[in-house]
């Protein structure tokens, strides 16, 4: 009995934490995107309305396509490289 009211309190725990984290990620990308500079309003619209509107998927996709990508040409600039 013990051990299964341990299981249950750590897979809430886990649970809570995991969407405190998702939270926090799903905001921070969401300011990102707000005070991007895109090459035109459009495409600063349609990554918003991805962010907001499927939330936290949206938010891996906008960091995985637009923020990683801004990561490796701001390095290689840095690094002497086109």
């Amino acid at each position: 009995m013990a051990l299964e009211s341990f299981l249950v309190l750590f897979f809430f725990l886990f649970f809570f934490l995991f969407m405190i984290s998702s939270f926090a990620f799903w905001v921070w990308m969401l300011v990102d995107c707000i005070q991007r500079k895109f090459k035109n309003d459009d495409e600063k619209v349609v990554w918003l309305l991805v962010v907001i509107l499927v939330q936290f998927v949206g938010a891996l996709i906008y960091y995985f396509v637009v923020k990683r990508k801004d990561k490796k040409m701001k390095g290689g600039l840095k690094n002497g490289k086109k």
